[in-house]
């Protein structure tokens, strides 16, 4: 695995010292629309999936997820999508202070289809978009010498107002120390070389365009792209008598993705054969999409040039990334992280489907950046069957339940804002009654919660049937699955048989849909509890392959608390941690459970309901107390919980602090 032709060789590229950003990469930013019908022709797709798009942008994206400080400098409109793009980048740790908002164009759009392994219909939706208006002024000097390297694409030298800003992007480079990185990226449909919806052709020779690359081949330090690109770039009529062109007029290093051949990477006299050059041979993987495979090789080759890695390791990392991409739907969110290209790395020989690795996949959902909720106080209104009863009980149509919920949730807005709460405030809310109430929730940067199982139901029933991943498919996508499952580890076999199946079910669908999972799980009331029935409950979900993000647990004893921690640690150390429940405990209970919570190092919050809105909820239906005053008592109710909370885990800090 991962042989090398002949013996490694150095990289001796040297780095200017203290600088801000490790790689700042100037191209293409857009948003990719990739088709989820695969094997259909683009014309029969029916939907599409969202992604971070466009070469530049890709490698900004995969070198920051692998570690790097990286910096995109390109433009977007002033409209949704710009929004989207930028946000995903800062989101992974890559700044965006120079993606400028281009206020009279719109964000770049690509189209793309999966026919087969070797066909791939894609059209750019690029007229006059924002990323191709950069400007003079756009391109600071003192940007540029904040950084060790600045990348360019090839498509961004296709137009002379883009070769103006590219060239002086370089000017500053070659000034301030900054060394420079060419991923060729020829794309004849964005040189005007090919029909406008022919996207997918990647070669078509041209003199026009090989005298233009070569004029700027001579600004470059490192130059990257596949074996059609070098020749486009050497424009002979074949690899060997390109590259000797291409080195005719440049000294850089070259790297020749050779795709399932690895790479060679050529840092003098170019060789007779290019097998005579320095070649890593990559993995062999089953191929899905190769869309986006060269941005992801670029990422993991950066990430070891940058470091001073030697060229074998650059490679490993080059082709390891490459690898992953093409076995995986998309492009940026297909982007590896260290944790998982290690495991790929090491287990490479044994992993011919990568995309189909359960063990890859979890490190690859677990280890990428996500939000983190150190404290979370949850106001928990996803009760069905209790609202319904509340409003029959005091003569209320149900129809008035959807109006009730979005009152509680303008309750916590106020809470949050009144109490400084923003990051740590969350609410469970179902789609039964609380749609509009959800829909109101959602996008305020809240942790929100939404119930699949059908309220009561043991063995565990979903609320829309078995088939509970094409139900998700309509969830935002910071919607928490909540499930709360009645589990005993003594039932009898057929009953623990068919939860664990259900809920198995219901953790692949959430791997499928990219939702985080809560497991409530609570013990029937029929049956006998001793001090280590949820922790054997727990034990055994983990046994059979399940790792929900969330845990929701009833309350415990320190001694109960720190075997949970114990246990979640070894099985799951990214668990991102356990709430408490209330099932309408008195305040001075809650209170209680707070305090002995706090020997625990995973728990993270509490999930409170009736003790917070049943007494106002009943008077507002019974028509007791008009709008206001509801939202207040419930306000009431729950910062009373949120000071509780508050001030067990202050009390214990003074005391670490003594």
């Amino acid at each position: 695995m991962n042989q090398s032709i002949k013996e490694s060789i150095n990289n001796t590229t040297q780095f200017a010292a203290g600088r801000q950003h490790d790689v700042i990469c100037l191209g293409r930013l857009a948003v990719d629309l990739y088709a989820q019908q695969i094997g259909a022709r683009l014309e029969d797709v029916t939907s599409f999936a969202k992604y971070l798009g466009g070469s530049s942008a890709n490698i900004a994206f995969g070198t920051a997820r692998l570690g790097l400080r990286s910096a995109m400098l390109s433009a977007v409109g002033d409209d949704h999508m710009g929004r989207f793009l930028t946000e995903t980048l800062a989101a992974e740790g890559c700044d965006v202070s120079h993606v400028s908002i281009d206020p009279q164009r719109l964000t770049a759009l690509v189209m793309l289809g999966l026919k087969d392994r070797a066909t791939f219909p894609l059209i750019f939706y690029r007229e006059n978009c924002a990323d191709m208006a950069l400007r003079l002024d756009d391109i600071d000097e003192a940007f540029i010498a904040s950084s060790k390297s600045l990348l360019i694409t090839g498509t961004h030298f296709s137009t002379q107002a883009m070769h103006q800003v590219s060239m002086l992007a370089l000017d500053h480079a070659r000034r301030n120390n900054v060394r420079t990185v060419l991923d060729i990226d020829y794309r004849p449909v964005l040189w005007g070389l090919s029909g406008k919806a022919d996207g997918e052709t990647r070669f078509v020779s041209s003199a026009s365009v090989t005298a233009h690359l070569q004029t700027i081949l001579p600004q470059f330090d490192l130059i990257v792209g596949t074996e059609e690109e070098f020749m486009i770039a050497g424009g002979a009529p074949d690899i060997i008598a390109s590259l000797r062109a291409v080195r005719a007029v440049s000294g850089a290093t070259l790297v020749v993705k050779r795709g399932p051949l690895g790479c060679a990477v050529i840092d003098g006299a170019i060789p007779a054969d290019l097998d005579e050059a320095f070649n890593y041979r990559g993995v062999q993987v089953e191929v899905m999409n190769v869309l986006g495979a060269g941005d992801a090789f670029l990422s993991g080759f950066l990430s070891g040039w940058l470091n001073h890695a030697d060229y074998s390791r650059c490679c490993q990392l080059a082709n390891g990334c490459g690898a992953l991409v093409v076995a995986r739907h998309a492009c940026a969110p297909a982007m590896p992280t260290p944790l998982e290209l290690d495991h790929f790395l090491a287990n490479a020989a044994q992993l011919r489907q990568p995309g189909q690795d359960a063990t890859l996949n979890r490190l690859h959902r677990v280890s990428v950046k996500r939000r983190q909720w150190n404290e979370l106080c949850v106001f928990a209104f996803d009760h069905r069957n209790q609202f319904f009863e509340l409003a029959q009980q005091n003569g209320a149509s149900e129809q008035r339940i959807p109006a009730l919920k979005c009152l509680l949730v303008q309750a916590v807005a106020e809470t949050e804002a009144a109490l400084g709460l923003a990051g740590k405030i969350g609410v469970l809310i179902d789609g039964r009654y609380g749609e509009d109430a959800l829909n109101a929730a959602t996008g305020r940067g809240w942790w929100i919660g939404r119930p699949v199982e059908l309220p009561g139901s043991n063995p565990l029933q979903f609320d829309w049937g078995r088939s509970i991943g094409s139900h998700l498919i309509s969830w935002p996508k910071e919607h928490v699955i909540k499930c709360l499952v009645q589990l005993h580890p003594d039932d009898s076999v057929e009953a623990r048989l068919e939860q664990e199946a259900q809920l198995k079910a219901l953790y692949d669908a959430a791997q499928v849909s990219g939702h985080e999972l809560l497991l409530e799980v609570i013990p029937p009331k029929t049956m006998a509890c001793a001090p280590d029935t949820v922790y054997r409950a727990v034990k055994r979900l983990y046994n059979i392959g399940i790792y929900p993000e969330w845990w929701k647990l009833e309350s415990m004893t320190a001694q109960q608390w720190r075997a949970i921690d114990a246990l979640v640690q070894e099985r799951d150390p990214h668990c991102r941690g356990v709430v408490l429940l209330g099932l309408h405990a008195a305040v001075d209970q809650l209170a209680a459970s707070f305090d002995a919570s706090i020997a625990s190092a995973t728990c993270r919050g509490f999930m409170v309901g009736r003790t917070i809105f049943h007494e106002p909820s009943r008077r507002w239906l019974a028509g007791e107390i008009d709008d206001a005053q509801l939202i207040g008592e419930a306000r009431a109710n729950f910062e009373q919980l949120i000071a509780i909370w508050q001030a067990s885990r202050q009390h214990v800090a003074l005391e670490q602090a003594a």
